[in-house]
């Protein structure tokens, strides 16, 4: 690492031969090798994974102005992942930091690493032996919400026994919709107590307005923080909820490092 360059960290773990190791093998969001540093002063042995990235593209004006150049946020985001994905695969416990975290030099990177030690190591011992599940829920696309169906407008009857007819046929399916709406909203209601029942936390997410095509309308997009030796169970509990509720439709990805549970609020000095 030269003294031009900037150091990108990735992620706080315990220094361990096999995080070390891991850590040795892979290459960061400029093709930089990463390699873990030790906090300045702090005895406990936590790390930063971090790599060099150069000043021309991380510097705080350059980054802001990739930062809304989307092929390179894509290449980047994906790049960042690869790394905590590489020291999660060694077994660490990794308390993922947020994108294009950037300190001038690496004593910058060691003081940031030993000032907050106490807040990262009680995360970091939160999150040990956790991954993080996702869960997306949506109802199928014939499900649609009340009053935004093709019967929701009213249209002209060409005379009044037509008329009476057209209106009590549209009666019949609107109710119909309703409660098939009804019905699906509530088993996405049971899913989500089911999920929070199999975890030990959750983190809301606002559903994806657009999805992809087919997918209907979004009801709920969570993380789950799951113990390890549990997500078969979890899996297996949320998937079994939806197939017993018609129009209902659930996706359970992962298991990921803990993105949504890695940094929370420090409390006030």
């Amino acid at each position: 690492m030269t003294d031009t360059h900037l150091v990108y960290a990735y992620a706080v773990l315990r220094r361990t031969p096999e995080a070390a190791a891991a850590a040795a093998h892979l290459r960061g969001v400029a093709g930089e090798p990463v390699r873990l540093v030790d906090p300045a002063t702090a005895a406990p042995p936590l790390a930063f994974a971090v790599g060099p990235v150069p000043p021309e593209d991380y510097g705080e004006a350059p980054l802001e102005a990739h930062l809304d150049d989307l092929d390179w946020l894509e290449s980047t985001v994906r790049s960042h992942h690869t790394v905590v994905a590489g020291l999660v695969a060694s077994g660490a416990a990794v308390l993922p930091l947020r994108l294009a975290t950037v300190y001038p030099d690496e004593h910058s990177a060691r003081q940031a690493l030993d000032t907050r030690h106490d807040y990262f190591l009680s995360l970091l011992t939160r999150l040990t032996g956790h991954v993080e599940l996702g869960v997306r829920i949506h109802a199928a696309p014939e499900v649609l919400p009340p009053g935004t169906g093709p019967d929701s407008t009213h249209e002209p009857a060409p005379g009044l026994g037509v008329g009476r007819a057209y209106q009590a046929i549209r009666r019949r399916r609107q109710r119909r919709t309703e409660e098939t709406w009804r019905v699906v909203a509530e088993g996405a209601a049971r899913l989500t107590r089911t999920a929070g029942a199999l975890s030990v936390d959750r983190v809301a997410h606002t559903p994806e307005r657009t999805g992809p095509a087919g997918s209907g309308t979004a009801l709920g997009n969570d993380a789950y923080l799951v113990p390890r030796d549990r997500v078969d169970a979890f899996r297996t509990g949320v998937l079994a909820v939806a197939r017993g509720i018609p129009g209902l439709r659930v996706e359970v990805t992962g298991p990921w490092a803990p993105y949504s549970f890695a940094l929370q609020p420090e409390p006030a000095p």
